[in-house]
């Protein structure tokens, strides 16, 4: 089995050497290198306390939570706050929240890095934010007994407020930090031993509290990177060329442009970072002015290497890969697969493929840049800060010290701001004008330079034996590597046969917990699609695809040996080795799931199905244990309409009970509109679909009913953002065939291919 490399910094904050100090705001559960020169990094009031980086309680006894990471929507600051109050013993109607800089001192403890995605927030952030809000509340527990002439043993905190039974007399959260009296330190050790409450005795985590973020959302208030404004501002529009990557400016005529009102120059960006390649910018004193001024610019091209690359070439050669023997790397590489399938009773071998997507997040990508003295200001929403304060200072060929990053709010994300080019223009434009600069991308732009989720190639080749048992199984996946084109040498792992560093990334889930003597799974670089289309992480990620293929394997592998699907999968949780623990909850989710759909207790009428799937999601190490049960109706024309979905998710701990329904709600409809409406395509090196009349994610009139049955066990909090997108593709196409015996191997399910397969 893999073994999967832990992410860190390349500079770990070396916590045995330094203490928790509470008390001031200069270290904390996470401690910080040097802040960028010249920039005040404290965002406390002054007089506050400041038992950690990640909070602060003013004089008045308002709690502020620092969260380090990009809220998209999911409401993760608000989490942050939660974990911190259950333990601070702070009343809920006192909790603030704000976003973080990309100070190094805001890294995520367990990443070392600051970065928002693989649904990894809450589940590395829980302990950390616990020990914070615990150090806070012993800290002010010994100040107040000091301030009370009391044991601190005989004190309790609850709702902002340090009480002592015996005489009756308490002090408020504000009236000890008035004080100043809250001067406890903690070395890491005695951090790592404050003893954190157990389950049994939270009052703040599994209640639905009111989202700290909503009533700023919904009145206004709430400022996105798009709503940065700043004195003496300018805007920058963007010229694109045809290709999507790869192309180079052999020259730009600006005479029309400069008849345009306020336009200020035409920037052909030099990005030695190589994010952006044959990009201009059309600088004007306006938005619209400048969006004249780039429709009146006559930029030629040349388009590069990639100019006749299309979705069919990158497939062709995907193809050509899977069948080279030596091309990939080992992901896993267990037993001796070849023997087994040469004496297996029965081999059934299939092909999967899924299409480009495009994120689209409602937010168009948008960045303001302002330089000020020696520092960069970068406004804009981002999801991974430490990489695109670096991809910045990378464009301007300075320190990445010297940039300073103001995280706002994002209006979506979906893995499309864990990238940083939306920096680079407005980056160059600005230093090319000497003014701030608010790059807005247009939808159209936004869409055709999307890093998308590449297409994929997936083949799977598998044996049973006389008794129907799965006994070995081959599966190869090619793709472009969205996180070796990052450049990050931590982010990828070793190959199981030490060959070389794969992105684990592109082949994660397939690793499943499934026992199966005999398996390897080989990822296979499409170098063609890592140069014509660069990819990026698109919700769920890898499991989105290899999920796709494995659990549409596993039915088709049920069917041929002539069981129950669910069944089938059942028999093969069984925990043995190391599926133990893993094994058992995914079981459990998947009965759950059956449980509450009904399946197999009726008879469905002609034309209706009921398919299964059931996925650890994600990485082995972070799994989130997720499974679906969807009903489909088919039309003799193929059209498919999706009845129901029923998806079951264990979390593991619930922070808040209302948020974690409305997430696994959103991601499987999300996960449904990429299995059966979203797909791009690439023609002469360009993205074809531009807005959402080509491109066509599910619409509200398409929204089946949703059943949720959410598994709250008191184990180590999962994730839940991106789980349910992987389960719902494969439990839709198995149900699909069980209601028509149409099998479907390609992502979007269309009408044609369900119908054709029906003829098949």
């Amino acid at each position: 089995m893999n073994t999967h490399v832990k992410i860190t910094s390349s500079e770990p904050a070396d916590l045995s050497r330094r203490s928790f100090l509470v008390g001031t705001a200069a270290t904390g559960l996470v401690l910080g290198y040097a802040a960028i020169p010249g920039i005040d990094q404290a965002l406390a009031a002054p007089g506050s306390f400041d038992p950690s980086v990640w909070y602060s309680i003013a004089p008045d006894g308002l709690v502020t939570v620092t969260c380090g990471k990009a809220d998209m929507g999911q409401h993760i600051a608000s989490t942050m706050a939660q974990i911190v109050a259950e333990e601070l013993g702070s009343n809920w109607k006192d909790m603030r929240v704000q976003l973080a800089s990309n100070d190094p001192k805001f890294n995520d403890p367990v990443l070392g890095a600051q970065i928002t995605g693989g649904s990894w927030s809450t589940m590395m952030n829980f302990d950390a934010m616990s020990r914070a809000g615990a150090a806070g509340r012993l800290a002010l527990i010994e100040a107040a007994a000091g301030m009370m002439g009391v044991p601190a043993s005989e004190l309790t905190v609850r709702d902002s407020v340090i009480t002592h039974a015996k005489s009756k007399r308490s002090l408020s959260f504000a009236d000890v930090v008035k004080s100043g009296k809250a001067t406890k330190t903690f070395t890491p050790d005695e951090l790592k031993a404050i003893k954190l409450k157990t389950p049994d005795q939270y009052t703040m985590i599994g209640v639905s509290v009111p989202q700290i973020d909503i009533p700023s959302k919904t009145n206004g208030t709430a400022k996105y990177g798009i709503d940065t404004f700043l004195p003496g501002m300018v805007y920058g529009k963007i010229v694109m060329p045809p290709v999507r990557y790869g192309a180079t400016v052999k020259s730009v005529d600006d005479s029309a442009a400069k008849k345009v009102p306020g336009f200020i120059k035409a920037v052909t960006l030099d990005d030695k970072t190589g994010t952006t390649t044959g990009w201009v910018v059309a600088v004007a004193n306006t938005y619209a002015n400048a969006r004249k001024a780039a429709g009146a610019l006559k930029v030629t091209w040349d388009n590069g290497p990639n100019a006749k690359v299309s979705s069919e070439s990158l497939l062709t050669e995907a193809k050509r890969l899977q069948g080279l023997d030596d091309s990939g790397l080992f992901f896993v590489k267990n037993g001796d697969t070849g023997a087994a399938l040469g004496s297996a009773a029965k081999v059934v071998e299939a092909e999967y493929t899924t299409s480009i997507n495009i994120h689209a997040p409602l937010e168009p990508m948008n960045a303001t840049a302002q330089q000020q003295g020696d520092i960069w200001h970068l406004y804009s929403g981002n999801q991974f800060a430490t990489r695109t304060g670096g991809v910045a200072a990378g464009a301007l060929g300075i320190d990445p010290k010297y940039v300073m990053m103001h995280q706002l709010w994002l209006g979506g994300g979906f893995g499309r701001r864990l990238d940083a080019d939306m920096m680079v223009p407005a980056v160059l434009a600005a230093k090319a004008v000497g003014k701030p600069v608010k790059v807005i991308y247009s939808r159209e732009d936004d869409m055709t330079m999307d890093f998308s989720r590449p297409l994929t190639f997936q083949k799977i080749k598998a044996g049973l034996d006389n008794d129907g048992k799965l006994v070995a199984l081959n599966h190869d996946v090619v793709s472009a590597w969205p996180t070796k084109r990052w450049g990050i040498p931590d982010f990828l792992s070793p190959s199981v046969d030490k060959k070389g560093a794969l992105d684990a990334f592109t082949v994660n889930g397939a690793d499943f917990f499934y026992s199966v003597p005999n398996h390897n799974v080989r990822a296979i670089l499409n170098e063609m699609a890592q140069q014509a289309t660069p990819s990026g992480q698109l919700r769920s990620v890898a499991p989105g695809w290899t999920f796709w293929a494995v659990e549409s394997m596993i039915d088709e592998l049920a069917h041929a040996a002539g069981k129950d699907p669910a069944q089938f999968r059942i028999a093969m949780l069984d925990g043995a080795g190391d599926n133990a623990g893993g094994a058992q909850r995914l079981r459990n989710t998947l009965l759950a799931a059956m449980g509450l759909a009904g399946y197999g207790t009726r008879t469905l009428p002609k034309g209706e199905g009921m398919g299964v799937a059931c996925v650890s999601s994600q990485e082995r190490a972070t799994a989130s244990w997720t499974a679906c049960v969807a009903h489909v109706a088919v039309a003799d024309s193929g059209e498919v309409k999706v009845k129901k979905l029923t998806v079951a998710t264990d979390v593991g701990t619930q922070v808040h009970p209302d948020n974690i329904r409305a997430q696994v709600e959103g991601a499987a409809l999300w996960g449904l509109s990429l299995a059966m409406y979203e797909k791009a395509t690439l023609k002469d090196g360009g993205i074809e679909q531009t807005n959402f009349d080509t491109y066509t994610p599910l619409r509200m009139s398409q929204v089946p009913e949703v059943a949720i049955s959410v598994i709250a066990n008191g184990e180590k909090a999962t994730g839940v953002g991106e789980p349910a997108v992987t389960v719902i593709a494969p439990a839709l196409a198995n149900a699909i065939f069980n209601a028509v015996g149409a099998r479907v191997r390609s992502l979007p399910i269309t009408a044609e291919a369900v119908k054709g397969a029906m003829k098949a």
